[in-house]
């Protein structure tokens, strides 16, 4: 069962009459991760100006932290591009991410402080509050935020910093899943599951979870990806 895109989101123009570089980042971003804009799709800045109202050079900052952040490429004298990736590379991005999360997930000290717990609840409250209703906008939000929270808890920053940039660039694979209300129930319920571990201090279940819980999104890609090229 999908969330169809009408009652999901709306990835019309900003209200702002002058949105900033990064409100039309955060836009771009939502809208490849909701599969409004392809891999391999080209973006052609005089569609993005006339959408969001801004000069090309605002446009063109926004494409230059996109690429900086691993969603899009740019080619001399083409053009930019909604990144796309090969299965290799996205088995090489999620073993990555494997070890990062699994890792971190092993280094979060027991007992967690009340009030850190306390405020990862609040973030998943949010997060299943914004599923319920539909705006699939601010579930992804609050999802990254969820992740943020939780990983925040190893006390290291550059730890927290990595698995950030490395769950950005899994954005290009994450489009299939991000649209399933399946895969949406099953990363809410992984959330919780997570708490639970937590509070139950037990290490091994919220590392099995942390890193299980990357598998379906990389699966869905793969399997897609798979599907196409045996038409080529």
């Amino acid at each position: 069962m999908s969330i169809s895109a009408e009652t999901a989101l709306n990835p019309g123009v900003l209200a702002h009459a002058e949105p900033s570089t990064s409100q039309i980042v955060d836009v771009l971003e939502e809208d490849i991760v909701f599969g409004y804009l392809h891999p391999r799709e080209r973006l052609v800045e005089d569609d993005i100006c006339s959408r969001f109202n801004v000069t090309r050079h605002v446009v063109r900052q926004a494409l230059s932290e996109l690429d900086n952040m691993g969603l899009i490429e740019r080619r001399k004298n083409v053009g930019a591009f909604v990144k796309a990736y090969t299965d290799k590379e996205v088995i090489d991005l999620y073993v990555v991410r494997d070890i990062l999360e699994g890792n971190a997930a092993q280094q979060i000290a027991f007992p967690v402080a009340p009030d850190r717990l306390q405020g990862l609840i609040a973030v998943q409250c949010q997060h299943d509050e914004a599923a319920e209703t539909g705006n699939m906008r601010a579930a992804f939000r609050a999802n990254i935020s969820f992740h943020q929270t939780l990983f925040a808890l190893t006390d290291n920053p550059i730890l927290c910093a990595t698995i950030d940039d490395f769950a950005r660039r899994a954005h290009v694979v994450r489009f299939l899943s991000m649209a399933d209300a399946r895969f949406l129930q099953k990363a809410r319920d992984d959330h919780w599951k997570m708490i639970n571990a937590l509070q139950n201090q037990d290490r091994d279940f919220l590392v099995s979870t942390c890193r299980s819980h990357l598998i379906p999104s990389r699966d869905a890609y793969l399997e897609q990806y798979r599907r196409r090229s045996q038409f080529k």
